[in-house]
């Protein structure tokens, strides 16, 4: 029998949700009783009946939540107001907050709907021109007026916890840390520690940047304030890059996070200075925010690689995984790629191939470099081709054979002056010829065109 209270007052409600209950009984005596095999058909008419009954509990959520609150002698709560209720959940709001387009919604259902990617407003349409929550501070103390008056005690608003979490505590905590990055230096270094460890421990926390106006840069405050970017404190300025990089780990943050004017020359002077962590930190952000096309062009445009490939350049172990990732992610696109070459990095990343450090994220960068032809000149002048010979013949990695024939490849039709090396190596060691034979598809195809284009060299020779 349903619980007293639940479906009081509603025989056709009570009989259906008996009906629906017996009926499942049944599906599940025959799906357990089946032992060898499993009924789908069971199991997916079992599954609706337990979506029907939920749906029953649902609707009678808010009229639980009501029930049997009195006021005055024994009279029960009246109806909920309808200016009261969230357009989206349909209850009484307990968070109420104003959306771009002017209509106000329940905290978490709102956060729910653009968490799923809506960028709309659900009662009107219109297009939000941005996803910051104010609180509806009216709404809610007229809210509270009418459930004093009738008796209702709603959660309070401190405890009170959103779908992501967190609390109206919470996010007073998080404007009061803000509100600290323009004191005293001492407030700063507390602030800034706090919201490094909130944005790594809470996604919660890295979603507040986006729907804050204006927290980028009251967080980056302390930048502004220092007549030099070296006179910041190098605790104070590690943990401030370190707390951008974790609020460019969340999706809806990383356009917002690029586009504010100080964060990437920001990005990039702590590329230069600072701990090695910070220096790191920044590369990792700067590959974090480059997921983005639009992140991509905008921080090539910006200079970026250049302090990158100095930082490669140095070879510090803690930062050459972040700054090998960075540039690899900038130079997908063809304008960085330029960009890199002219800034260097051939000679650098082959210095340290031969080296033989990180040779397969630097690897894969030169393959993605050696379709500019100023990158092929490089190579040529600073003895790529018994480098990356030499690689093949050691490496275990398919992956890296492959890097390697393929720059030899896109080498050996644009320029003729290293024929005769990749002959005589041919001749000497028959590396090439091995990776037609044993290689991935795609080492196979470029270490058979070389061959070819080899071939038909010498053939054209003998004729002559």
């Amino acid at each position: 029998m349903a619980k007293s209270g639940v479906f009081e007052g509603d025989p056709a409600m009570v009989a259906r949700v008996l009906e629906l209950k017996k009926e499942l009984q049944k599906l599940v005596k025959a799906i357990a009783d089946d032992e060898y095999d499993v009924n789908l058909e069971a199991v997916e008419r079992a599954q609706g009946m337990l979506c029907a009954l939920k749906e029953f509990k649902l609707k009678k959520s808010v009229s639980l939540n009501l029930r049997d609150h009195h006021y005055g002698q024994g009279m029960v709560a009246g109806p909920v107001p309808e200016e009261f209720k969230c357009p989206l959940s349909k209850e009484l709001m307990r968070d109420p907050v104003i959306i771009a387009s002017g209509q106000t919604f329940d905290r978490p259902f709102i956060q729910k709907w653009l968490k799923a990617g809506n960028r709309t407003c659900p009662r009107n349409q219109q297009v939000l021109s941005h996803t910051i929550l104010t609180p509806n501070h009216l709404i809610r103390e007229m809210i509270a007026e009418w459930c004093k008056n009738h008796g209702i005690k709603l959660p309070d608003s401190v405890h009170y916890t959103n779908e992501e979490g967190l609390t109206e505590a919470d996010r007073d905590h998080f404007l009061s840390l803000l509100k600290k990055m323009s004191a005293t230096l001492a407030d700063q270094k507390e602030a800034a520690k706090e919201l490094r460890l909130l944005t790594k421990r809470m996604p919660s926390f890295r979603a507040l940047f986006s729907e804050s106006l204006g927290a980028i840069p009251q967080l980056l405050s302390p930048f502004s304030q220092s007549k030099c970017k070296s006179e910041l404190h190098p605790d104070l300025q590690e943990d401030l890059i370190t707390t951008l990089l974790n609020l460019s780990i969340h999706d809806n943050n990383k356009k917002l996070v690029a586009e504010t004017p100080m964060v990437v020359p920001l990005l990039m002077d702590a590329l230069r200075s600072g701990t090695i962590e910070t220096r790191s930190n920044a590369a990792a952000a700067l590959f974090t925010l480059s997921a983005l096309d639009s992140n991509k062009a905008l921080i090539g445009k910006s200079g970026a690689l250049k302090p990158l490939i100095g930082l490669l350049d140095e070879g510090h172990p803690l930062a050459m995984k972040d700054v090998a990732s960075a540039i690899f992610s900038l130079c997908i696109i063809h304008e960085n790629k330029a960009r890199a070459v002219r800034d260097g990095a051939v000679r650098v990343i082959l210095k340290k191939i031969t080296s033989r450090i990180h040779v397969d994220e630097l690897l894969a960068i030169l393959a993605m470099l050696s379709t500019s032809q100023k990158a092929i000149e490089d190579m040529g002048e600073l003895g790529a081709v018994p480098c990356l010979f030499s690689i093949i013949r050691e490496t275990c990695c398919a992956r890296n054979k492959e890097n390697c024939i393929a720059i030899l490849y896109t080498i050996c039709f644009s320029d003729r002056s290293k024929w005769k090396e990749m002959r005589e190596e041919e001749s000497t060691q028959h590396t090439i010829s091995q990776l037609a034979q044993n290689g991935t598809s795609r080492a196979k195809r470029k270490a058979s065109g070389i061959l070819e284009r080899l071939n038909r060299v010498v053939n054209l020779t003998h004729t002559a």
